[in-house]
């Protein structure tokens, strides 16, 4: 959107977590607010609209009706904690915030580029999106430790094994949520019918 800047191209204004997403891993995207050529956002044209705000908690309207259903499905990248990481980082501070979504993005480079057999990108961003911070950072140490002598394919199993096995222990599935009424379907479903 014309005119729409951020600083802070790792948190989105909405409350994803654009660094640890794999779309702008793999530079397609630079994250929300920055570079030319971004899509269109509604709530991109609210935030000028109402102050500018850096982040949508801070505007006096939030949470709006723009936020219902926010977290239902995933895109590219989870949804799933967004309301809950707005509020993480409403109440720690951006600084705070930001220092340990750094962490976490290190992490997650750690295991794409010792434990992805090519086959684990999607597994390792939900994992980084979705895991406390020291979970991650227990799990890679338990890694690094024991899996020098094992071949990349190995590797990448067992690191998929230990953020599955974290994952369950906090009742959280590392799979993207499709939308279950596909609107694009429905749509072509109407014109078929007319």
């Amino acid at each position: 959107m014309k005119n729409f800047r951020r600083e802070n191209l790792l948190f989105s204004l909405c409350g994803l977590n654009c660094g640890l997403c794999p779309m702008n891993l793999n530079e397609y995207c630079p994250g929300c607010g920055g570079g030319e050529g971004n899509q269109s956002c509604s709530l991109a044209k609210c935030s000028l609209q109402h102050g500018p705000v850096e982040y949508c908690f801070q505007c006096e309207n939030y949470p709006c009706e723009k936020y219902d259903g926010i977290d239902d499905f995933d895109s590219f990248i989870t949804h799933r904690h967004q309301k809950q990481d707005m509020e993480k980082c409403r109440l720690l501070g951006i600084e705070t915030y930001l220092a340990e979504q750094q962490k976490k993005k290190l992490l997650l480079h750690h295991l794409l580029d010792t434990y992805n057999d090519g086959r684990k990108k999607t597994l390792f961003c939900l994992a980084a999106n979705l895991l406390e911070l020291n979970d991650l950072e227990n799990i890679l140490s338990e890694l690094d430790e024991h899996t020098s002598d094992l071949t990349l394919k190995e590797k990448a199993s067992r690191a998929a094994s230990l953020l599955q096995e974290a994952a369950r222990d906090k009742n959280i599935e590392l799979k993207p949520r499709k939308q279950k009424n596909d609107c694009r379907a429905d749509r072509t479903a109407a014109r078929r019918e007319e």
